[in-house]
């Protein structure tokens, strides 16, 4: 096979997602007879180094806090915690002018999205304003949102579609409950959360599907298994637990468990597939504890589901080796 064949093969292959860029020089390393972990490996342990160095600069804001907030006044509140975001996020934005510097950036954006919140929180409450409010919490949320939407408009940096996310996710609720505070009495508190839960979790699986379509694979990856999870849970939840329990939830709910399944394997995503074995055993679980519990046939019950966990760990280790070892 010629070189240029060669390269074109690689080419198709990448493209479809059957090869990656660390399979590659793997295999140019064993090639040439050397060793040592592909390149990336190291870039991946100075980003957990950075994160890691981030959270810890965020403790030490909280602790700070913490042990001198009687003292402190208010304006040294703000300062520290508003003041803080702001100056890490333009600390942020000029240390991502340079490539070198990217990953820094990043450490930084993160001590800005978890210092902002909580400065703008202290701002309101200085203010006057109740951050009980779901009004309040519908502001706050929206110019939290609005920042690192028009972030991304500025800089195309998939870390503020991140953190977009979660704020808009925050502002979901936030205005669902405003909006909802003379109907929701209806429901139980939690059962209107949970409905709320379901809604996002679709959302998320489409945001996943969207972004996967358009290129964007590591967002495409947490979206799935983040939607699944509020999706299933919220489903379950829903079905309630002996005697207030939900029929109609609690039988659909295996049908949606197992679609979850299916779709993973349309989606290529081995999140939603884990998510979905993981909420069908516990499924199983809370029904045997429910319905069996006081029955002389709970430990055959408990044989069955025993038996049920193991065919559907082994269908979930099958799926998962046809479908995304490769």
């Amino acid at each position: 096979m010629g070189k240029e064949k060669l390269l074109a093969t690689i080419q198709e292959l990448a493209a479809k997602g059957l090869l990656n860029k660390d399979e590659l020089v793997r295999a140019y390393m064993q090639g040439k007879g050397l060793k040592g972990a592909p390149p990336g490996t190291h870039w991946n342990v100075s980003r957990v180094l950075y994160y890691i160095g981030g959270a810890i600069v965020l403790i030490g804001i909280g602790v700070l806090l913490w042990q001198n907030w009687s003292s402190l006044p208010t304006s040294a509140k703000i300062l520290s915690t508003f003041g803080s975001g702001i100056a890490a996020y333009l600390v942020a934005v000029l240390l991502s002018q340079d490539e070198r510097f990217g990953e820094v950036a990043q450490a930084f954006h993160l001590i800005s999205a978890f210092s902002l919140p909580i400065g703008l929180s202290i701002t309101f409450d200085a203010a006057g304003f109740s951050l009980a409010s779901a009004g309040v919490q519908s502001l706050m949320s929206a110019l939290l949102f609005a920042s690192y939407a028009l972030s991304y408009w500025v800089f195309r940096q998939n870390l503020f579609i991140v953190f977009a996310i979660l704020f808009g996710t925050w502002l979901y609720y936030s205005v669902a409950t405003y909006l909802a505070q003379d109907y929701h009495a209806r429901l139980r508190p939690d059962q209107f959360y949970e409905y709320l839960t379901l809604v996002a979790g679709t959302s998320y699986m489409l945001l996943g599907y969207f972004f996967a379509a358009n290129k964007k694979p590591e967002l495409a990856g947490w979206l799935y298994g983040g939607g699944a999870l509020a999706f299933l849970g919220a489903a379950l939840a829903l079905g309630g637990w002996a005697p207030n329990q939900n029929l109609f939830w609690e039988i659909i709910f295996p049908g949606l468990a197992f679609g979850g399944i299916f779709l993973s394997v349309y989606l290529k995503s081995r999140a939603v597939l884990i998510v979905s074995s993981l909420y069908i055993m516990g499924y199983i679980l809370k029904i045997t504890g429910e319905y069996f519990t006081q029955s002389i046939g709970w430990p055959f019950a408990l044989v069955i589901v025993g038996f049920l966990l193991i065919a559907l760990g082994y269908f979930t280790v099958y799926l998962n080796k046809k479908y995304f070892s490769q």
